[in-house]
């Protein structure tokens, strides 16, 4: 009889983890998908470091990509179980940072200024408040947003390489900007501080190349350039 009822508690076990495993299964397939179109996007945006003239299909591309990215994470909102977000995050909580990543670059590129969260999220089909279930983290948002910065400034090295020699001046008020936003953060010593710490380093090296330009006498002064105003701001 003891046998019988050891049997039966294990077999309620054995139920249980296989369910747990085709759900994760399910959400790892969904995250393949998410990936692939990240990385299509990702390969569109890089026409901006070898050319001045296709940026604007090379946003357009990337948006496509966004939408499979979007109809991702409306499958993965159904797939989690209601106040569980948190128990599966860890199958797309960097590749959520990346997506945040491209499509903070492809605002920025397209616009000139800083994506909202409520934007980016709006964008992804995702929500922004964490009761409402599956949501767009803040630090997730954040670390995209530091991602870019980095971005920028290989973008900043390139354009010259191109001859817009403007563009840095640009890319550094725009950065510096970001940075003192980020300052006004109380950060915890964790990965969101460790790779704030290395935006300071974009910063130098941006404001390293303006100052190398401004020297050479290569730079037409075209007035103030533009700030990290965000979309909220429009």
């Amino acid at each position: 009889m003891q046998n019988i009822v050891i049997k039966d508690i294990f077999d309620g076990f054995n139920d249980y983890l296989n369910k747990e495993q085709e759900l994760r299964e399910q959400i790892r397939e969904v995250v393949r998908e998410i990936d692939q179109a990240a990385k299509e996007a990702a390969i569109a945006l890089q026409i901006i470091h070898s050319s001045l003239s296709e940026i604007s299909a090379g946003c357009t591309s990337a948006r496509a990509q966004f939408e499979v990215c979007r109809k991702g994470y409306q499958r993965l909102a159904e797939l989690i179980p209601e106040g569980q977000y948190y128990r599966y995050n860890d199958h797309w909580h960097f590749l959520t940072q990346r997506v945040v990543f491209l499509v903070a670059l492809t605002i920025y590129l397209e616009k000139g200024f800083l994506v909202s969260r409520d934007t980016a999220a709006e964008i992804l089909g995702m929500k922004t408040k964490q009761t409402d279930g599956f949501h767009l983290d803040i630090e997730d948002y954040l670390v995209g947003v530091l991602q870019m910065a980095s971005e920028l400034s290989r973008y900043a090295t390139n354009s010259v390489t191109l001859g817009d020699y403007d563009r840095p001046l640009t890319i550094s008020k725009f950065v510096a900007d970001l940075n003192s936003g980020f300052r006004l953060l109380n950060l915890k010593n964790d990965g969101l501080r460790k790779r704030f710490d290395a935006l300071k380093y974009d910063v130098k090296k941006i404001e390293e190349i303006v100052y190398d330009i401004s020297i050479r006498g290569l730079r037409v002064d075209t007035g103030a350039a533009s700030g990290v105003a965000t979309d909220a701001d429009q």
